[in-house]
Order: C-alpha cells, then sequence, then structure tokens
C-alpha cells in the first residue's frame, strides 16, 4: 500500500481492521429500498430466486431427511482429506461418466469458495496473482482478496459462441502469476471449453509450470446435449485442481460439501496433496453426517438434478420463443 493510501486507511477509523477487508460494508440504495420494502410488508417480486430450494416446489425434504436419518454411527475419526468412504462414493460417481479418479486424490471440503480459499493459501504468497476469467464469476475478487492475492482478468469473447481468448491469457501471465482459474461451463456464459481450448490451456499451463484450478460445479448442466463438455481431469496439464459439490451438482446449497480433485503429474499431485492436506488438518471444515450420508444425498440429487435440467432447458427454450422475430436476441 502506497503512502497517501495507507495513510487514508489509518484516517478512515478502519485501521484496527484487516485490509483484506477494506471494502464498505454499507448497504447500497438498492438493498437499503429492499429491507424498507420488506419492513413495510410491501410485495415483492424477486427474479434473481435460484436456490433450488426454494424454486422447486417439489423439493424432495422428505428424502433428504430420510437420507440424513439413517446415519447411525457418530464416531468420529477425522481425516484432513475426509472420510475414506466420502472420497470412495466421489471416485465412483466420476467412474460413472467414464473418468478415473483415485479417492487419494480426492480433497473434502465444506464448499467450494473454501476450496478457492485453500488452493490460494496452497499456492499464493500475499501479493501473488491468479488469472480470473472475465465475465465470470464476482466472487473471486473477494476470495482472492480475503488471501492477500491478487485477480488478474483474462477475457472470454463471443463470435456467435463464446471462447477463452487464449492470447489475452498469455500475455497476462507474469512473474507474480501463481495459478490460472477456468470456469468449465463457464458463469455465466454457459460456454463449456471446446477440445481445442483444453489442449491450448494444456500446453500453456506446461510451458509457464502454472496450476490450473478448474470450478467444475455446472458441469451437469449442458443447455443442450450437443453443448455438453467434460471434466478437465485427464486434460494432460502438470497440476490441476478440479472443483465440485453438492450444492450445485445436486441442487443442495445447504449441506456442505464440496471437493477438490487433483490431476496431472504424479509428483506434482503428491507434493501438494501432502501441502493440502497440512492446511485441511488445521481446519477440519466438513461435518461428518453429510459424509456419512452422501451415497444416499447423491442418489436424491440425480432427481433433484434432472428437475433442474429440465426446468433450464424449458425456460431457455421459452425464452428463444418469446424473443423470435423480436430485435433481441440471445446471447
Amino acid at each position: 500500500m502506497v503512502a497517501n493510501e495507507r495513510l487514508a486507511w489509518h484516517s478512515s477509523g478502519l485501521s484496527s481492521y484487516s485490509q483484506r477487508i477494506s471494502w464498505s460494508a454499507a448497504p447500497n440504495r438498492f438493498t437499503q429500498l429492499i429491507r424498507e420494502r420488506r419492513c413495510a410488508g410491501a410485495p415483492l417480486i424477486d427474479l434473481t430466486v435460484s436456490n433450488p430450494t426454494l424454486a422447486l416446489a417439489d423439493y424432495p425434504h422428505d428424502a433428504l431427511s430420510a437420507a440424513m436419518g439413517r446415519v447411525r454411527d457418530f464416531r468420529y475419526h477425522p481425516d484432513p482429506l475426509g472420510d475414506p468412504f466420502a472420497r470412495n462414493v466421489i471416485a465412483a460417481e466420476y467412474k460413472k461418466s467414464g473418468t478415473d479418479v483415485s479417492p487419494g486424490d480426492i480433497a473434502l471440503t465444506a464448499s467450494t469458495s473454501e476450496a478457492y480459499g485453500l488452493l490460494f493459501k496452497l499456492l499464493c504468497n500475499p501479493e501473488d496473482a491468479v488469472l480470473v476469467p472475465v465475465p465470470s464469476y464476482p466472487l473471486f475478487d473477494f476470495l482472492a482478496k480475503l488471501e492477500c492475492v491478487q485477480t488478474v482478468p483474462y477475457r472470454m469473447l463471443y463470435d456467435g459462441s463464446w471462447y477463452l481468448d487464449i492470447e489475452d491469457l498469455r500475455a497476462k501471465i507474469s512473474g507474480r502469476t501463481k495459478a490460472v482459474v477456468i470456469v468449465n461451463p463457464n458463469n455465466p456464459t454457459g460456454s463449456f471449453l471446446k477440445p481445442a481450448e483444453r489442449r491450448a490451456l494444456a500446453e500453456l499451463a506446461s510451458k509457464y509450470s502454472l496450476p490450473v484450478i478448474c470450478d467444475e460445479v455446472f458441469l451437469d448442466y449442458p443447455l443442450a446435449e450437443a453443448a455438453r463438455g467434460g471434466t478437465l481431469v485427464g486434460s494432460g496439464a502438470p497440476l490441476t485442481f478440479c472443483l465440485n459439490g453438492l450444492s450445485k451438482m445436486a441442487g443442495m446449497p445447504h449441506l456442505k460439501l464440496g471437493w477438490i480433485v487433483l490431476d496431472g503429474d504424479k509428483a506434482k499431485v503428491r507434493a501438494a496433496r501432502d501441502r493440502l492436506e497440512f492446511i485441511l488438518d488445521t481446519y477440519l471444515s466438513v461435518n461428518l453426517p453429510v459424509q456419512s450420508a452422501l451415497s444416499d444425498l447423491l442418489a436424491v440429487g440425480d432427481e433433484i438434478r434432472a428437475k433442474l435440467l429440465a426446468r433450464i432447458r424449458s425456460n431457455f427454450a421459452f425464452l428463444k420463443a418469446e424473443l423470435t422475430a423480436s430485435a433481441v436476441h440471445v446471447l
């Protein structure tokens, strides 16, 4: 922080707090207006609601209750990487789609957001940088800031379909760059990495010895089957961390369980796993009941996911139909 910024920080009265949380906590005018209307009892229609526990009228509360109720053993044997049973269940889930993953290369977390924080701790020193796509997930800046890491944007471009600007990505690499973040499929564009992009990314990661962090939480929600892409596990990059979890994959944002699959060169994976295990052992944030019920939860999640996917595709088809012969088109 330069001198005048430091002086402003101290004069603001915030100097007793970490600069990690230097953004304003005051509600903006829009948030304040919503609060006022809710306090007044005024009706509101929130078009931003995407929480499946609220959006699905037939959300399977009873099935989830039964799955959790079948957990009988509450003896706690903490494993930093996560319960071996749960990691075997996740490995079997990847096997269903034809991807071989060793349970020993899976690390459980409480959420994908926590996974980002853990990986930034693993890979970065303060003021190091990670490359993130734009447009994409707006929480990256906050997650990185909390780890004293800088985000450097690289472009997603559109020419009738979205694609990764590899040359811009290459140009943004510097001596401070510690990782490349990929969101596959991207949020909010919905675009999957194309085969040529996967190859180019693996080559770039190999050339510059950069780990790839790949967020795959929406992997099972293609707008059309022809657009479906696969996990980055097995992409050929020297070190890849693939993220997923119950929140999006199974439509269970309230049952906090995510995971990281480590993939790539065996020696690099082993070294990363050993260090990541040490960080995980410091927190032990994943709860036992969700791990124990994971097999049953994923079975219920298959039904939730099917309903969500049908609704997403129905909404998309409706949108395109309504815009036919309109000056507006679907991006």
